[in-house]
């Protein structure tokens, strides 16, 4: 259940593809490139349980840094590479990263994120040289490319927003087990999907969210190839499932719609039969985008349901999905409970918040507040969404933590565009909050209270627009702004949001696109 095996019986066997360049990373290849990596680690005096950070696109290196970090018993923390520079100095304090990855197509973002770090030992970027970073490339040349002594399994510590408007690093203990000591994603991805050295797996999408990170490295532990996306596009999908007689995927739902909008003509070119399991996650599929896939590509869709947390995991063929449309499965990790306001769990059919039991434990990194709101006085734990369970323990998902947006699968949390937004001197006032949208499920909407109503209007909006997407990564911006002359707030200062955001769903069943 290791890269270093595989490299021993099968060492020029393909570990994973780059979709556009072509480029190969053998087995052999990324062992022995992982451990110059850690040994670079272990040079600056990382020692198990410390933190590195790594700030990159889609890039050939990515992994065989995750490698490194994972078999040193180190935490890994991959940043998003849309984020703004004040977004990623954030989240590398906050982990308390001591070594700091970047690349040159993102050292604009990368270098002053990195000089806003004084705690960082080592400083590298990839491709290139530069007067603030040490080449990555002239660190490892000579390093040994034997493994480091008394190698232990690490983890990734993955940043996702909160209630607060910042990001909150999803953090468990460290096992102390050797590396390659299977875990649980290798007998769920293996189990449930059938992954086996014979797989090919395509990896569509960022390598910094979470699925995509751990499903890629655990292909890896179980010997499959990854073939790996730089950037999605609908059509090039379509054609690498042919080329590489792709047997595995995962998706998000707006991948779905992207496909599924292609001219016929243009999508039915292409052989898919190879495929045998096509997963998705990230945010419920609507259920005709859903019915539409199954159509096409057959009964071969999984859906699973989970957060970065791992507390817990629901998951779903399509042939039950489709006697039980809209349902998020039954648990294959931890128990459902479905907990009403007053505390007592409900009874099937009756909504309430989604609680796990006797899943992994976790806590938010520097804000026990935080984590100690996760759990109940029954030690079960919830990642705030709200559904319910029919009669034979189908999860269904009607409503989203804390007014959470996800948008194209991210997810985005609206504090972070009012804090920006509210700041502005024309603005008394914002609600932020997600609105329907055919392919990307939700998009951002600004409700704002100007100073002066006679200041609404386009000019305005474009104003404000202007000034969020220069303090925040875009993705997190509204995409357009409505002004009301007052907003629903409570003399305590509660804002009843829902009140606003009910009126753009007013046609929905559920709270999800």
């Amino acid at each position: 259940m290791y890269p270093a095996t595989h490299a021993r019986t099968s060492p020029d066997k393909p570990a994973y593809i780059m979709a556009d360049s072509g480029e190969v990373v053998t087995y052999g290849q990324l062992d022995r490139r992982s451990n110059r990596c850690a040994h670079l680690l272990w040079n600056l005096g990382l020692r198990p349980g410390d933190s590195i950070a790594i700030f990159l696109e889609n890039h050939p290196r990515f992994l065989e840094i995750c490698w490194a970090a994972q078999r040193s018993g180190l935490y890994y923390t991959a940043i998003s590479s849309r984020l703004t520079a004040a977004e990623v100095a954030y989240i590398v304090g906050d982990c308390g990263a001591k070594a700091f990855f970047t690349s040159t197509s993102k050292i604009a973002v990368g270098a002053p994120a990195a000089a806003a770090c004084p705690r960082l030992i080592g400083r590298y970027v990839l491709d290139g040289r530069s007067e603030v970073f040490t080449s990555y490339e002239d660190a490892v040349a000579s390093l040994p490319s034997e493994p480091i002594a008394n190698e232990r399994e690490g983890a990734d510590m993955l940043y996702s927003s909160g209630t607060t408007g910042v990001p909150k690093g999803v953090k468990v203990a460290l096992l102390d087990v050797p590396a390659g000591t299977p875990n649980a994603l290798v007998a769920f991805v293996g189990g449930l999907y059938g992954v086996d050295p014979q797989s090919v797996y395509l990896s569509p999408a960022p390598l910094y969210h979470a699925a995509p990170l751990r499903f890629n490295m655990t292909v890896h532990r179980l010997g499959g190839t990854t073939v790996i996306m730089e950037h999605f596009d609908a059509l090039r999908s379509l054609e690498l499932i042919e080329k590489y007689r792709v047997s595995h995927s995962q998706w998000v739902p707006t991948m779905f719609v992207r496909m599924l909008k292609l001219p016929p003509a243009e999508r039915n070119v292409f052989d898919v039969s190879s495929l045998r399991v096509a997963i998705h996650a990230a945010a419920p599929c609507p259920v005709p985008v859903k019915e539409q896939m199954i159509e096409w590509w057959g009964p071969i869709l999984f859906e699973y349901y989970g957060g970065t947390e791992g507390n817990g995991l629901c998951a779903i063929n399509s042939h039950d999905w489709l006697a039980h449309k809209g349902s998020v499965g039954r648990p294959v990790l931890g128990e459902v409970h479905i907990v009403g306001d007053d505390g007592t769990e409900q009874p099937a059919g009756e909504a309430g918040t989604v609680y796990f039991a006797s899943g992994n434990r976790f806590e938010y990194h520097n804000d026990p507040e935080k984590t100690r709101q996760a759990y109940n006085d029954k030690g079960w734990s919830t990642l705030g969404d709200v559904g319910y369970v029919d009669e034979e323990g189908f999860l269904y998902l009607t409503d989203r933590k804390a007014f959470m947006i996800i948008s194209g699968g991210v997810n985005i949390y609206p504090q972070e565009a009012e804090n920006v937004l509210v700041t502005h001197p024309r603005v008394a006032d914002v609600a932020v909050f997600g609105i329907p949208h055919e392919e990307l499920g939700e998009e951002v909407k600004a409700v704002v209270q100007p100073m002066d109503m006679n200041e609404a209007g386009p000019a305005l909006e474009s104003e404000l627009l202007s000034w969020c997407q220069g303090r925040l990564a875009k993705i997190k911006c509204p995409r357009s702004i409505d002004f009301e002359a007052e907003l629903p707030r409570h003399p305590t200062g509660k804002l009843y949001k829902r009140l606003l955001r009910d009126r753009y769903w007013a046609d929905r069943t559920t709270r999800i696109g």
